[in-house]
């Protein structure tokens, strides 16, 4: 028999100490990796650059799948034929509308190289370039039995219209050492072909340095559990990563048009994910936490994976009074969560005021769950506060720039005292040297 949802909810305006606390632990969520894990995680990476294969396929047998065949990692040509063989038709409908909506939303990303040119010849610019390779990591997702599709689509769609020729996809195997067809059949049809049977921080470290099978890539993207995040962040440097993810959160913003069925299943949606997932409600309304709470008791019996929702509300859960609209964004804004939703009852009035967000979803039919799968923009977002900075992954995530300039010797003529004079500033004689030269100057 379960207890009651236990969670805090808490009257803002009263300006206790829980809610302050609450406020707090919402401020100061950010972490930079799992300590537990990192040594570990620094002898894997060790392992895989000294070892290679021998290392990968050491680690695959003893966490993934014990009778892992040692004769590769590779997917061969005829998994991937026989793929499409184990799917049925509505998968490969469903998997063509998302692919259409990502890369329709992605393809307006791409950045185009300029040029600017000056009276006097000088001419300025940048190149965008995509990198030459990206590793792709999908997540097994509960013993591989649960694909996880949409990873496959939101990391790959935008390394394919960005121009990255090599892209290399990674996923741990399940029983048997084999691979969901349904992640086969996805890879295929965004035109990845090169997808390997390794997970965990052990495929990370293959991605960024490099074994016997496994090639070296520019940019490591995807997301994972506390193993994969260390490893991210540890080869961060040598590799660019996407980011440093924490556990998928939600903040949902609601007055008095709000239905209690909606804000609760959307807050379970989050719950789900993890026992550290964090579920936010923001309200103006006395009377909606109650009904809330009443709806999420009678919500949590239907889902599979009730007791991780459960720890997860009991945890991280938070449902907050406040005054007004304007208090309650910006609480929002303060916060920076991942999805921020709003369910109030004009939604884009209140768009000009958020700064701060991983992706905003408007209205009471706008769950978060159309945005991880078919609507279009990218579910991969900044989490721990970060979106006050950072964006989601896109297109830009596997683009480089390359500055461009050119003078002619009018042009350097008209610059050279001033640019004389600034490295002489900073002691720098050699730098002014080599312009002064340029015109029969010592210096």
């Amino acid at each position: 028999m379960h207890t009651s949802v236990n969670m805090i909810i808490e009257p803002l305006q009263a300006a206790s100490a829980q809610g302050e606390q609450a406020i707090e632990a919402l401020l100061s969520r950010f972490q930079t990796g799992d300590a537990s894990c990192a040594q570990k995680v620094a002898e894997i990476i060790e392992a895989v650059k000294h070892r290679g294969d021998d290392a990968l396929l050491e680690y695959t047998r003893k966490f993934d799948a014990a009778d892992m065949d040692g004769a590769g990692f590779g997917i061969s040509a005829a998994e991937l034929k026989r793929a499409y063989d184990q799917v049925d038709g509505g998968f490969l409908e469903t998997l063509e509308i998302a692919i259409d909506r990502i890369r329709g939303f992605h393809e307006r990303e791409m950045e185009d190289s300029w040029m600017q040119t000056r009276e006097d010849g000088t001419i300025v610019g940048r190149l965008v370039r995509p990198v030459d390779s990206c590793g792709l990591y999908v997540p097994g997702g509960r013993g591989g039995s649960t694909p996880l599709v949409s990873s496959v689509l939101m990391n790959g769609i935008p390394a394919t219209i960005a121009g990255v020729t090599q892209r290399v996809m990674v996923s741990p195997p399940g029983t048997g050492g084999a691979l969901s067809p349904h992640l086969l059949v996805a890879a295929q049809e965004i035109g990845i072909t090169e997808i390997y049977k390794v997970g965990s921080a052990w495929a990370i470290a293959a991605l960024a340095f490099g074994t016997q099978t496994i090639p070296p890539v520019d940019v490591i993207v995807g997301p994972g559990n506390q193993w994969v995040t260390e490893a991210k962040h540890q080869v961060s440097g040598r590799v660019r990563i996407d980011m440093i993810a924490g556990p998928s959160e939600v903040l949902i913003v609601a007055d008095a048009s709000a239905d209690s069925r909606h804000v609760a299943a959307d807050m379970l949606a989050q719950a789900e994910h993890d026992p550290q997932a964090l579920a936010v409600v923001v309200t103006t309304d006395q009377a909606l936490p109650a009904r809330i709470v009443e709806e999420l008791e009678r919500q949590l019996p239907e889902l599979e994976r009730e007791e991780i929702a459960r720890q997860a509300l009991a945890s991280r859960g938070r449902i907050l009074v406040v005054e007004n609209l304007e208090e309650a964004i910006d609480l929002a804004n303060r916060v920076a969560i991942e999805h921020l939703e709003l369910m109030i009852s004009n939604p884009w009035q209140q768009i000009p005021f958020i700064r701060h967000a991983g992706a905003i979803f408007l209205g009471a039919y706008t769950p978060e769950a159309a945005g991880d799968y078919l609507a279009g923009p990218n579910h991969v977002l900044p989490t721990m506060g970060t979106a006050r900075f950072a964006s989601a992954l896109g297109v830009e995530t596997f683009l480089k720039k390359s500055s461009i300039i050119s003078y002619s010797r009018q042009g350097l003529a008209a610059d050279a005292e001033h640019i004389q004079a600034l490295a002489r500033l900073e002691g720098l004689t050699a730098h002014a040297a080599s312009v002064g030269k340029r015109f029969g100057n010592s210096r």
